[in-house]
């Protein structure tokens, strides 16, 4: 008997969110203005989803003196590891990679195992604190402002994310400009300026993180149902937005 896949989840289609695309657009560039005018040392915290594409692909045409970062876990997949090259030969720009503290890495395994992060939300975390939080403390020590590619509608937790909001944290201004962009609207953006993505997309991926701790979803699921799948739905942060 043969075993029928389960459809995955498809990159989205909608040609409205394409036809109102002048008036978001528009409205990006002209929030990375007001916040390059209010600080000295900005950037932004690419994780090269399609959405952080649409950011960076927004500053370089409008030539804003952000720093464009990202942080490379030392556990992306080999198709996140070739998105980083394929940005560099779309907008000619380096994206500058924080990775995590080799000594800190290999305490870890030796104290808990590989693949202790599977064992509990706490080990999970500290895994997540060592390979995200610390790099991106260092990326940050120098910033009086970041921004990042998050959005109102990719989770439960997020669903009152503020435009612009104080990083206790960092001591510093946080902006997310893209809070009130619907997915639709993303990857209208990334289809019309023909930007690289990340070809996990196309593999069912709506959201994409480490290599162990990110899987497909199905059609209709969650978009961040693959990220941390074996965690309940409301303990799916790493802690770099709290």
């Amino acid at each position: 008997m043969t075993m029928l896949r389960p459809r995955l989840w498809t990159p989205p289609h909608d040609a409205a969110a394409a036809k109102r695309l002048p008036t978001l657009t528009a409205q990006l560039q002209t929030r990375l203005q007001q916040i390059v005018r209010q600080h000295q040392h900005i950037k932004f915290a690419s994780s090269l989803a399609v959405e952080d594409m649409v950011i960076t692909d927004v500053i370089v045409r409008a030539q804003l003196p952000i720093e464009v970062f990202t942080l490379n876990t030392g556990a992306l997949n080999n198709e996140t590891q070739k998105l980083l090259r394929a940005a560099y030969e779309h907008w000619g720009i380096r994206i500058t990679e924080y990775r995590p503290d080799e000594e800190a890495v290999d305490a870890y395994v030796a104290a808990h195992g590989k693949q202790a992060f599977y064992d509990s939300v706490a080990l999970r975390r500290e895994c997540c604190h060592i390979r995200k939080i610390e790099p991106l403390g260092r990326a940050l020590s120098k910033a009086d402002a970041w921004i990042t590619g998050q959005r109102r509608e990719q989770s439960t937790t997020r669903t009152a994310l503020a435009l612009a909001e104080q990083d206790k944290a960092h001591g510093i201004a946080k902006y997310n400009p893209l809070a009130d962009w619907l997915e639709t609207e993303v990857w209208a953006y990334a289809r019309m300026q023909q930007l690289p993505v990340n070809e996990l997309y196309q593999q069912g991926y709506p959201s994409i993180g480490c290599e162990p701790c990110t899987r497909p979803v199905k059609a209709g699921e969650d978009i961040r149902a693959g990220r941390w799948w074996w965690e309940s739905q409301d303990s799916k942060e790493c802690g770099l937005h709290k």
